[in-house]
């Protein structure tokens, strides 16, 4: 997994035999928005992008960032893992 990041926006790349899947984030006033999610049909169902969304809590974590997730993948991630709610913006 690879990050690529700007000063105000940025994503968090899986790639496989050619095929990437995402997460984008915008990044303002000390907050990541997760704003999309998309795993190519022949990658889904291998938890990648569980672990896109993991990425991005544990490097929002480091850096002292809360966290919005408008993304509906990501944002059910955070209804699911209760340990993540103190990140919540």
């Amino acid at each position: 997994m690879r990050q690529e990041s700007g000063p105000r926006r940025g994503r968090y790349v899986y790639s496989i035999e050619g095929d990437e899947a995402e997460l984008t984030y915008a990044l303002s006033d000390g907050r990541m928005i997760i704003d999309h999610t998309y795993v190519p049909p022949d990658l889904r169902e291998k938890g990648i992008a569980l672990k896109l969304v993991e990425r991005a809590v544990e490097d929002a974590r480091e850096r002292g960032l809360k966290v919005t997730p408008l993304c509906s993948y990501a944002a059910a991630q955070f209804r699911r893992h209760r340990e993540w709610q103190d990140l919540l913006a």
